[in-house]
This record gives structure tokens, sequence and C-alpha cells, in this order.
């Protein structure tokens, strides 16, 4: 079922995020400063690649005080916008029964996309 629902992501739109992610990922990564928020960025598209039958949860070694400073530049940069933006298709998905468990997902992204450091995706 893991397989159908990530197929069906990527069809239609899970491709076009993704990309959108690692684009942003390597231009991150063109400076030394904002490799860490391109690692970031690969991540997310990684997740957003194939959501289905993973989930995020939060390291044990979350980063302490440098993983909060790097959190709070993350939203300020603008990935408060793209958190939005997931949920309102999440709040979209919801109205049909079928894009429930693709709401879901949405959400899960939203939780990741808020604050990335010091989070992990594992396995479900």
């Amino acid at each position: 079922m893991n397989l159908l629902g990530n197929l069906i992501w990527l069809i239609f739109g899970g491709f076009a995020a993704a990309l959108g992610y690692f684009v942003m990922g390597f231009v991150f990564c063109i400076t030394i400063i904002g490799i860490p928020f391109g690692i970031q960025c690969f991540k997310i598209g990684i997740f957003t690649l194939m959501p289905f039958g993973k989930k995020v949860v939060t390291t044990s070694s979350s980063g302490g005080c440098l993983s909060l400073l790097f959190n709070l530049i993350w939203i300020v940069t603008g990935c408060l916008y793209t958190a939005c933006v997931h949920l309102v298709f999440a709040i979209l998905l919801f109205i049909t029964v079928i894009g429930i468990p693709f709401g879901r997902q949405h959400l899960k992204l939203v939780e990741l996309t808020l604050m990335p450091f010091g989070k992990d995706i594992v396995t479900a």
C-alpha cells in the first residue's frame, strides 16, 4: 500500500516538490555558511519523494542551542511560507475521503519543514 501511495504522490506533485527542495539545497550549498541548510533541504527533498511508510521523529541528540539557532534562522529565511503551503494543501486534501492519506503526508511535511534541525526520518 505504501508503494501505491508513493507512486500516486509522485505523479500528482511529489516529484515537483522534491525537485524544488533539491534545487534550493544546491543553492544553499554554494556558500559554506549555507551547507547545513542545504543538507536539510536534501533531507526534506528525499522525504518528499517517498513520504508513505516513513515518519519524522525528534532525535535524542538534538544539537541543543545550535539546533535552536539554526531552526530560528530557517524560519526567518522563508520556511514559514513553505510550511503554510503544505498546511493549506493538507486542509484542501482533508475535504475529500480519498485525499485524507495525502493530507496526512502534508502534515508530516509541515512538521519537518517548520523545524528540520534535530529531526530524523525513520521507517514507520
